[in-house]
């Protein structure tokens, strides 16, 4: 069940808590995107927090946010880039994007497999996905009074599996928010040290949320059909050229 859009938008945007989320996952990002300049990036979800660094080099920059979230205009004092869609059916060009962010798309779907495929038609030729979910071991995903507290939280090896089986190939991932979900002033003061150092310290354990990034998976040519059921095809002039003996006159 997706939260709704103005739930999200207030904890990322009017708490504390959320923007120090918003900052450490942006971080994140653009370390691993650090250059779009030309490419098409869409987000799905509520991705938003994190496409603003985007918004200068690309090509264009898509939100699109899914129907039962509901949707609402971003980014603020700019042209509006966001858009509802439907889960299962996206309102996008096939192999259109170059890069894709999901965050809050994933683990509240009620049709994740619709999402996924959907992710893996849109994505272009060499391009890459990022999906943002909350960590199973992580603190955040035991907390419901943030957006990770709702859904299905997932280990590495379970967002990875489901993955491939709808043609991705993940590439790399990494575990990120290791500050407590708490908006006690110690926590949110210290936040930079925790992000900076959470990696030393257990990052399976410690993290909030995991970040898979990944590919389409490519299709090797097929050999078979009637190229290997035919060993020795005709050719279109064997044979002429040979006289065929008629049968022998008979004599009267």
């Amino acid at each position: 069940m997706h939260l709704d859009v103005l739930d999200l938008s207030n904890f990322y945007y009017r708490t504390k808590l959320g923007r120090v989320a918003q900052r450490a996952i942006r971080d994140q990002v653009t370390t691993l995107w650090p250059d779009v300049k030309g490419q098409t990036v869409m987000g799905f979800g509520f991705a938003v927090p994190l496409l603003r660094p985007f918004l200068a080099d690309a090509r264009r920059v898509i939100a699109l946010m899914p129907a039962p979230q509901g949707v609402m205009p971003w980014p603020a004092g700019m042209p509006n880039v966001s858009t509802l869609s439907e889960e299962a059916q996206w309102p996008i060009a096939t192999g259109m994007v170059d890069r894709l962010v999901m965050m809050h798309g994933l683990e509240t779907s009620e049709q994740p497999s619709a999402v996924l495929d959907e992710a893996s038609r849109v994505l272009g030729p060499g391009g890459k996905a990022l999906f943002i979910v909350p960590s199973r071991s992580g603190l955040w995903s035991r907390r419901d009074g943030t957006p990770f507290g709702y859904g299905r939280p997932y280990s590495v090896s379970q967002l990875e599996a489901q993955l491939k089986r709808h043609d991705f190939t993940p590439e790399r991932s990494m575990p990120a928010l290791f500050v407590p979900p708490s908006a006690q002033k110690f926590w949110l003061r210290t936040h930079e040290f925790w992000e900076r150092n959470g990696k030393r310290f257990a990052p399976w354990i410690a993290g909030g949320v995991l970040m898979v990034e990944a590919s389409k998976q490519p299709y090797a040519p097929r050999q078979g059909g009637l190229r290997n059921a035919v060993r020795r095809p005709l050719r279109v002039l064997e044979g002429l050229g040979q006289g065929v003996p008629e049968p022998a006159l008979r004599k009267d």
